[in-house]
């Protein structure tokens, strides 16, 4: 299994990062903030104006070391990755059911599946856990609701009605998502998901952590071969890691929607880690940015059994596991993508049983 290596996130805006002697130096003028090792990264996340070497960045690129380019204010720029290392015919697979109408709706239906199932679940925890704090009737309701769309989205029968049934549910479940916030509501108010630009301190977070979940996809994608920008659900686009986004979907309630109430409730993010910008969003200062990637560094190192493998993973190997079973799923090894499904309802068992069957033992 692979091993979770450290992303190196660079958030001085005015630092330059430079290559010596295989090791990433981090400078402010002629001033050195910090020197790490090359080879013990998995991943450069720079949030600096100034940028890298071409040493470094071609240095990266050599050994699979993502290295992505950030504003200040966490929105994405630009990625450096080097020779994709997958083999010729698996690309070309993944571009011959691209191209296929309903070839990729079968994978974007697992996506999608995938994603009402998890976002439900976070909705039936809150229910369970915090019945005095929540409206019960209300949770409960929106997840009858999103059961019917999921096993509706997985019969759907083309893009149009798929991307309406995740629409629906998304909008239900942001409908309630306020409700998980259970401390500091007066500084965290949330009444939806606003954003291009995030408005309010709660959809800052959300905007921030999909951009990270977004980076660690792309890099899981590459990591086995596979071309992050062709995707199945969402469709080329110039610039567009479309299969990152694919993939993300399924994980964005587990990895930042809980991510985020979690920081709320725990009070580790405060009202006053934001800012209020020209263009009317709401960011993460610098202060607030440290806090919240160093939580999340350190989620990423939670150990959790893959409902799939149920082998013990890292969280933060979630991606490169997943992207790994899409890639072997392409090759035709497993009968159906078995994407992630935290809380595997009698549903999502029945659907995927078929695929744990035939191809469990295939996986190495």
């Amino acid at each position: 299994m692979r091993r979770l290596l450290n992303t190196l996130f660079v958030l001085t805006e005015d630092a330059y990062l430079a290559l010596e002697n295989e090791n990433v130096v981090v400078k402010q003028g002629e001033k050195v903030l910090g020197r790490v090792p090359l080879l013990t990264l998995e991943s450069i996340v720079d949030f600096s104006w100034r940028g890298a070497s071409p040493a470094l960045m071609g240095a990266c690129a050599s050994h699979a070391i993502g290295f992505s380019f950030l504003t200040a204010n966490g929105k994405f720029l630009a990625r450096v990755s080097g020779e994709n290392p997958g083999n010729v015919l698996l690309r070309q697979q993944q571009y011959r059911v691209a191209d296929d109408e309903a070839a990729r709706l079968i994978i974007a239906r697992d996506f999608i599946t995938a994603k009402i199932c998890n976002a439900r679940s976070v909705l039936e925890r809150a229910r369970r856990d915090h019945a005095d704090s929540v409206d019960v009737n209300a949770i409960e309701e929106c997840s009858a609701s999103m059961a019917s769309n999921m096993r509706l989205a997985h019969l759907a029968a083309d893009d149009d009605q798929l991307r309406g049934l995740e629409g629906d549910a998304a909008r239900q479940y942001f409908q309630l998502f306020g409700q998980l916030i259970l401390q500091q509501r007066r500084a965290f108010p949330f009444i939806g998901r606003v954003k291009r630009p995030p408005v309010g301190r709660v959809n800052a977070m959300l905007s921030f952590g999909y951009t990270l979940l977004a980076h660690d996809c792309a890099a899981a994608l590459e990591s086995v071969g596979l071309d992050a920008y062709v995707g199945f659900l969402h469709r080329p686009r110039s610039g567009r890691q479309s299969l990152a986004l694919d993939l993300m979907e399924e994980l964005r309630a587990l990895f930042v929607d809980r991510f985020v109430i979690t920081l709320i409730n725990n009070r580790v993010m405060k009202g006053t880690d934001f800012e209020e910008k020209e263009d009317g969003g709401t960011y993460l200062k610098k202060i607030g940015r440290q806090k919240f990637l160093n939580a999340w560094q350190t989620k990423k190192q939670v150990t959790i059994t893959h409902p799939f493998l149920e082998e013990k993973i890292p969280w933060g190997l979630v991606p490169y596991v997943q992207s790994l079973l899409l890639a072997r799923t392409l090759r035709g090894d497993l009968a159906e993508y078995p994407a992630f499904l935290w809380k595997w309802s009698a549903f999502c068992k029945g659907r995927i049983h078929f695929a744990l069957e035939d191809g469990r033992n295939r996986m190495t």
